[in-house]
């Protein structure tokens, strides 16, 4: 996830209204009430490095660790200098081993962290240097980090040498332990001695094998597999592919069922509200378009439209959409590949609107502290995938896709 990319206890997820009544908002700004949470982990803050897809994948399987092991509690923190570090090593070598094709970038997917808990392990914060670097910094800053590695991998994978030395990937390790430590082979933790995948197995233990990531487009078949065509995939991992109906429905479901999940998405949309306006933190997909006197009422949201499956209330005041509006964001670079986060709960507006709870990476900004809200219609339109536990998936849909 390209541009800034697969909890503070129970106290801070319970914060949003809280914190809404204490600030001094407009008349019509909105008002949250949470329906139902599921446990998450603390804010972090990724700061100056587009590592996203490592805060939002570890934060999905902290709270997935804690929803098994209910003697776990919220401070549960898993290391993102680990899995970046073994993620950018191996790809490093493939993008070498494509002659550049296969990209090099600071970004990263959901499944990096599911191939990484399955090959490497996963180690708890603390062990390795982070938060405070080799270099100093207390948060990530690849200002000075990254460029010059990109650079090196760079030309080694377009160079028109007959023969490389491979001396190179041990140059290239070295930039990776001189900025977040050498990773660890042994541990200890909470008095006892791990390795990193024993840590997994014994400690969290989470199965890699639980995890799929789910889509909807229909430039492949519905029901079937397919590899999601963005840079930052640079594993060619595959998606189950959804209709939207479908999709939306496993995401409901799943956090009402007590799950969470990795969320991928365009945050490049002007209704993902960051830092002005009336209500920050926000994300809809506002309607620009003039509908007076289009239809009925109930054939804007959800009648007379292949793929709108979000309901009346939910879409009200919002663009209606449906399969072939989320595809052709798709295809024409709309939808871009740019943040990945956490989904964990739902919540209502004053007007009883439905919005998803969104726990983000960029530290406690805004007036829920690093939390945010986001309408159905902006998940059903912008999402790119998600990673969830396949025991979240409705039995119907799971006997679909043959899982």
């Amino acid at each position: 996830m390209k541009k800034i990319m697969f909890v503070a206890a129970v106290a801070l997820v319970a914060m949003p209204l809280a914190a809404q009544e204490k600030l001094e908002m407009p008349d019509d700004s909105l008002v949250f009430t949470t329906v139902l949470e599921n446990p998450v982990t603390s804010i972090k803050n990724q700061n100056n490095s587009g590592t996203c897809w490592s805060y939002s994948s570890l934060a999905f399987l902290e709270s997935e660790a804690i929803r098994k092991n209910p003697s776990l509690k919220e401070d549960l923190d898993l290391c993102e200098s680990f899995l970046v570090s073994k993620t950018y090593t191996d790809r490093a070598d493939r993008n070498v081993r494509t002659h550049g094709d296969a990209s090099f970038s600071q970004g990263g997917s959901f499944y990096d962290a599911i191939f990484c808990m399955e090959n490497y392990g996963l180690i708890p914060e603390g062990i390795m240097p982070y938060p405070i670097t080799l270099y100093g910094d207390s948060l990530y800053n690849f200002t000075n980090f990254f460029p010059p590695m990109e650079a090196y991998i760079g030309a080694i994978a377009k160079s028109d040498a007959r023969k490389i030395n491979p001396v190179w990937k041990k140059d290239v390790q070295g930039m990776i332990d001189n900025y977040f430590g050498v990773c660890p082979t042994e541990f200890e933790y909470k008095g006892k001695k791990y390795t990193p995948q024993s840590f997994v197995k014994d400690y969290l233990k989470l199965d890699p094998a639980d995890y799929v990531s789910l889509t909807s487009y229909t430039h492949h078949p519905f029901y079937k597999s397919f590899i999601l065509e963005i840079q930052d995939n640079w594993r060619w991992a595959s998606s189950y592919n959804l209709p939207l109906d479908e999709f939306m429905r496993v995401m409901d479901e799943g956090v009402r069922a007590g799950y969470t999940f990795a969320w991928g998405a365009d945050v490049s949309e002007d209704g993902f509200s960051r830092r002005s306006g009336k209500n920050k933190c926000v994300a809809t997909v506002p309607d620009t378009k003039q509908t007076a006197g289009v239809g009925s009422d109930q054939s804007r949201w959800t009648g007379e439209k292949a793929g709108a499956k979000i309901t009346e209330a939910d879409a009200a005041g919002e663009k209606v959409i449906t399969q072939e509006l989320r595809q052709e964001g798709y295809d024409n670079w709309t939808t871009t590949d740019d943040h990945g986060m956490q989904i964990y709960g739902i919540a209502k507006d004053q007007h009883g609107k439905e919005y998803f709870m969104m726990k983000n990476s960029w530290g406690e900004m805004g007036p829920y502290k690093g939390f945010w809200y986001v309408s159905k219609p902006y998940v059903a339109y912008k999402t790119m995938n998600i990673v969830i536990n396949k025991n979240a998936i409705p039995k119907d849909i799971r006997k679909k896709l043959g899982i």
